[in-house]
């Protein structure tokens, strides 16, 4: 009886997410909320598990305190395990590879000496940032049955958005052609380009002498100050080269929500008659760490109209095409519309909220705006408090030390996750 492949998958948690502006300040990206009760890293971690994948390492490096607060060791999941299960890989000095990543293959490069000493046949590695329901075992399916060296998960995008991704250029036979790193002018057919999950699986072993080798080249090229980068830079244009990576057509949900806009869309996409994305499918739920609140209450003369609200949020003003994150108070008379809210927000009496972004603990003084039906989004930070009838205008950006109250500490912590706040 053949052998099965040992593998073993990585997510890769270390990113800064700099383009969601006030969003990411004080978290990790993945550590970011999304749709009410979870949080990014979610995502991954419910496509490996229901993937039947038992070995999880998550690489962190910045901001990783409410990132680990929240993975609870891997219960949630069911990776809390003796032997196997989920693995915190922090940055680390004193060894071979010491200090932070530069990019997504620079942190494979350092932790290679602990993932060679694993042993795995295939690494399936996902990104902690990404929104999509995806069956892995299908990848490993394709991976093995073509012998790859890579397997991308690609997907079809708008060829004037691509520029944000690696595209890559797949032939009918599915191997993977060409591949460009978010070139400026994107290849496609016609108006539609394929692009990469950043979900990939890798024949281990040649990973990691690719790896090397590549890291010996450009240390001779760059001496001390080298480093891999990200996938695109090196790592994939080599593994194309050498003619051996296919691509595995995802025709699933999957959202890049590393812009303010894009994961605004990605709530949108909860809502309406029929959603793009689904979060209760009773053969795939997604798994999270518990939020222990009571249910959410809409009170006598409140309008919600089609709307997501998270345990313990409380409406006695109008809420429409919004999600509400745990312990939201919309006061009488408020309006919220078009938008996120989350953990703890308060929209005081006669405020209005439209196509915006609030972070945790965020409190819109009485009578203040922010946003504007149709205009572009306003983002505020974790803590800012607003005054009576102040204004954030449609495409604005307010954080603390922005000339509004800074009341960060007060709801959620340093670290950002959910404490007692009077009312």
């Amino acid at each position: 009886m053949p052998r099965r492949p040992r593998t073993l998958a990585v997510i890769l948690a270390g990113g800064k997410g700099s383009r969601l502006g006030p969003l990411t300040q004080r978290r990790a990206k993945p550590a970011l909320p999304f749709a009410g009760v979870y949080r990014l890293i979610d995502f991954p971690l419910t496509n490996c598990v229901h993937s039947r994948l038992s070995d999880v390492w998550v690489v962190e490096q910045f901001q990783p305190h409410a990132l680990n607060e929240h993975l609870l060791n891997g219960r949630p999941w069911d990776l809390d395990r003796n032997q196997g299960g989920l693995r915190i890989m922090p940055p680390f000095t004193g060894a071979h590879g010491e200090g932070f990543a530069e990019g997504n293959a620079d942190a494979l490069w350092r932790h290679r000496e602990l993932l060679a000493e694993f042993a795995p046949d295939e690494l399936v590695v996902l990104s902690a940032d990404h929104v999509e329901r995806v069956d892995l075992r299908d990848v490993l399916d394709a991976h093995r049955e073509r012998r790859a060296s890579v397997t991308l998960v690609t997907t079809p995008m708008p060829r004037a958005e691509a520029s944000r991704f690696g595209v890559a250029v797949v032939g009918d036979d599915g191997r993977v052609r060409d591949f460009a790193y978010k070139p400026e002018e994107p290849p496609g057919d016609g108006d539609t380009s394929t692009v990469t999950t950043e979900v990939f699986v890798y024949d281990a072993p040649r990973l990691l002498a690719t790896l090397d080798r590549l890291h010996d080249a450009v240390a001779r090229a760059r001496g001390d100050d080298a480093h891999l980068g990200d996938f695109g830079h090196h790592l994939l244009p080599a593994l194309v080269d050498d003619g051996a990576a296919h691509a595995f057509a995802h025709d699933g949900y999957w959202r890049d929500v590393g812009t303010v806009e894009s994961y605004w869309q990605g709530h949108m996409d909860l809502l309406g008659e029929r959603p793009a994305l689904r979060l209760d499918d009773p053969a795939w739920p997604v798994r999270t760490a518990g939020v222990l609140r009571m249910p959410a209450h809409v009170a006598a003369g409140a309008r919600v109209d089609d709307a997501l609200l998270a345990p313990g949020a409380t409406v006695r003003g109008t809420v429409e095409r919004a999600v509400l994150g745990p312990g939201v108070i919309v006061e009488p008379g408020a309006i919220v519309r078009d938008s996120v809210l989350l953990h703890d927000v308060v929209v005081r009496r006669g405020a209005r909220v439209e196509r915006a972004v609030l972070d945790d603990a965020v409190e819109v003084g009485a009578e203040g705006v922010v946003g504007e039906g149709g205009g572009a989004l306003a983002v505020v930070g974790r803590g800012v408090r607003l005054g009576a009838g102040e204004r954030v205008e449609a495409g604005a950006q307010r954080d603390a030390g922005d000339g509004a109250d800074d009341g960060a500490q007060g709801a959620h912590g340093a670290h950002g996750l959910a404490t007692a706040r009077p009312r």
